[in-house]
């Protein structure tokens, strides 16, 4: 009688272990292999799973073994997409399942439509009108061909070729000043990759709203290739689409946000991670991977070329980079001869930067912009220019407060204040808004504990600024860009549309507005608020502030030519010496990087340590805090800490409370990488022997490990 054939598959469970199953080749019709997807009984309910491991025995009773019930018409994921899995799942401390089946799509997840599925996709690529972009002019998508390129940018991209050695790990960071054409060399060079017949190549961005550009710009470089777009904007059934043309081979181009950089890719030949400094590349919830670490990981597994690139790199890639462990490329002038913006600071302490009571030149009384600023909006308006005015807070205002006592507008399940909207943004009428836990509450007609009917709003955000600008300037045309109007009927790429296409005068709006976009007509960028990033907890803080402005900055003047003015950047704080601004006066991003790599040596801070974190959430702050408390004991009484490792106090995250659960955070840190992940380890095992999944069984404290934090 032939021995059983027995699969170990793993789940999407907090679980470390694989489980057992029988597989009966007879039913299910093939061999089975590493990289199956199946559906498999699970307790009372089925799941689906992905084979690990095939054999011939188990440590169970075979008769109490249940049978793989059904296989996903599928191929197997790549031996290679499997190791990257793997190590995703060790260095990150997460269980091997968690950290693969959520990065198959929901479509390939409902065995009940394997089938059918598989009967629409086929048909859709010879039905799909693939042919019409082709038909369309390449240059008015911003196709560049080589011959257009100017000297430094042909210098890069020879280097690029040059350097590109087969079967070969390389990785080099392209830093170029904003505008300088960088997005042009890496895709001419991925021309030269993808000439390969076969060969697929995997283009990172950082945020949704870049894709659109990008996307309309690589297929006029690549009209006869398959390209995908995998993102969380796409609808399920276009990302199981597009997934699933990437992992048989037939997409030769992926482009996609962080959750792209885990696609199986069989044929993965090169990869580019754009803007490279973004911290939306880590994830936040879940497995807490960075797509560009694990990009640079497969990157080097694979033998393959990976390109960085960045006007603001980050310290970690620009540090490889100067001591030689990255190939550095440079690009130091805009592509079209155009100087970089002039930099103008605005000191808001300054009684003369404010208009007074009786100033005849004051726009409105309510206007909150100071007087060289309103001066500059008037002057590029006149000159026919766009302005655009950055303002890192959606809504109307951050909180509502009594003027009769010290009622403010808390939320009932944060630590934070609601935030009030303005109607029309998220209902028909103005509402209260929590922006970490989604809360919706109407507005009081009057304080909830004095019952004062004059309640007033603090501060500002980009619907509020919105207004005042539309009162001062009654004649120009006013855009509000940020996630609520993105929301609405317009998307955000006809939001983007109306600006390049000249339809507005003045664009309000946050972060959204300040990355990656080739806007031709901007002569004025102004960053409003500016300080409430400037001082922080976290140590990153000055860094990311200095890569906003950089690129914030680079809007401005992009399609001016030599004899024409570059645009300028108004930054408006109170303190104009910080070192941020000191080296954004002079475009100096290298002198900034610098410095604060200075300070991080002094400090031993990342890079120049390694860090990890143990999250805890509970009840209550003290169930927490003590979980954390016992934690850090048991280490010390284990001798895990050791020299060169620090573990501190337990402490209440900045955030506490989110949806009434309380958190706090336990921060260990050390000279040795390895002996963090010894550690982390250990203590992953420790946590798990007395949890039920992450859940503490005598405490119900819900914990998670973090690799390489990015916010603390």
């Amino acid at each position: 009688m032939a021995p059983p054939i027995l699969v170990q598959v793993v789940v999407d469970k907090p679980l470390a272990q694989g489980f057992d199953y029988l597989w009966d080749q007879e039913a299910l019709g093939v061999a089975p292999e590493i990289g199956h997807v199946v559906e498999i009984p699970f307790g009372r309910s089925t799941l689906v799973g992905l084979v690990i491991k095939v054999s011939d025995h188990s440590e169970y009773e075979i008769n109490k073994l249940k049978s793989v019930t059904k296989l996903a018409p599928l191929p197997p994921m790549d031996a290679a997409a499997l190791r990257l899995m793997n190590f995703a799942s060790q260095y990150y401390i997460h269980g091997l399942g968690e950290t693969i089946i959520p990065t198959i799509p929901q479509m390939w997840k409902k065995s009940s439509d394997w089938e059918k599925t598989l009967e629409k996709i086929n048909p859709s690529e010879v039905k799909k009108p693939q042919k019409k972009k082709i038909e369309e002019p390449a240059r008015s998508e911003g196709y560049i061909d080589e011959s257009q390129l100017n000297e430094a940018q042909e210098n890069a991209l020879n280097q690029l070729r040059v350097s590109g050695v087969e079967n070969e790990f390389k990785a080099t960071l392209l830093q170029g000043q904003t505008g300088s054409g960088k997005t042009a060399v890496f895709l001419n060079w991925l021309k030269t990759i993808l000439n390969v017949e076969g060969s697929q190549a995997l283009i990172l961005v950082p945020e949704i709203n870049l894709t659109p550009q990008l996307e309309r710009r690589v297929r006029a470089y690549f009209p006869n290739k398959k390209m995908v777009v995998l993102h969380s904007g796409v609808s399920e059934k276009k990302r199981g689409v597009a997934w699933y043309e990437a992992i048989t081979g037939k997409a030769q181009i992926v482009l996609g946000t962080r959750l792209a950089a885990l696609t199986p890719m069989p044929n993965l030949r090169a990869i580019v991670v754009d803007e490279e400094h973004d911290p939306s590349y880590k994830q936040q919830d879940g497995i807490r991977y960075s797509a560009r670490d694990l990009a640079v990981w497969r990157a080097h597994d694979l033998k393959i070329p990976i390109l960085l690139s960045s006007a603001t790199p980050s310290l970690e890639t620009w540090m490889a980079a100067k001591s030689g462990r990255y190939q550095y490329l440079r690009l130091d002038q805009r592509a079209q001869g155009a100087s970089l913006p002039k930099v103008h600071l605005i000191n808001t302490k300054d009684p003369q930067n404010q208009f007074s009571p009786g100033d005849a030149n004051k726009p409105v009384a309510k206007i909150s912009l100071s007087k060289p600023l309103v001066n500059a909006i008037n002057k590029n308006l006149q000159n026919k220019k766009q302005s655009l005015v950055l303002i890192n807070r959606r809504g109307y205002a951050p909180v509502l407060s009594c003027s009769a006592c010290s009622w403010l507008s808390k939320c009932q399940q944060c630590s934070s204040y609601m935030v009030m909207h303005k109607a029309g943004a998220l209902g028909r009428k103005p509402v209260l808004s929590c922006h970490h836990c989604g809360l919706v509450k109407t507005i009081p007609t009057h304080c909830p504990d004095c019952g004062n009917a004059d309640l007033k709003t603090l501060g500002q955000g980009t619907q509020k600024l919105e207004d005042s600008i539309e009162e001062a300037w009654s004649s120009a045309r006013v855009l509000r860009v940020d996630t609520d109007s993105s929301r609405k009927s317009k998307g955000a790429e006809e939001l983007f549309q109306e600006i390049h296409d000249g339809n507005v005068d003045i664009v309000v709006g946050t972060q959204m507005i300040a990355k990656g976009h080739d806007y031709q007509n901007i002569g004025l960028v102004a960053v409003v608020d500016a300080d409430s990033r400037l001082f922080s907890q976290d140590f990153r803080a000055a860094e990311r502030l200095f890569a906003q402005l950089v690129q914030v900055a680079g809007r401005a003047g992009r399609a001016s030519k030599d004899d024409e003015q570059s645009g300028d950047i108004y930054i408006e704080t109170q303190f104009p010496e910080a070192a941020v601004f000191q080296y954004l006066l002079r475009h100096d991003v290298d002198g900034f990087l610098s410095h604060i790599a200075n300070e991080r040596d002094e400090a031993k801070l990342p890079p120049f340590s390694y860090q990890g974190m143990v999250h805890a959430e509970a009840k209550s702050l003290d169930k927490a805090i003590q979980f954390l408390n016992a934690l850090k004991g048991h280490l010390k009484t284990q001798g895990l800490i050791s020299q060169g490792l620090r573990v501190y106090d337990p402490v209440p995250k900045s955030m506490v409370r989110v949806a009434g659960v309380e958190r706090a955070q336990l921060v260990l840190e050390s000279d040795d990488r390895r002996q963090l992940q010894d550690v982390l380890e250990a203590i992953d095992l420790d946590l798990r022997d007395s949890s039920q999944g992450r859940i503490s069984k005598n405490e119900k404290v819900r914990w998670l490990i973090e690799r390489d934090p990015i916010s603390i």
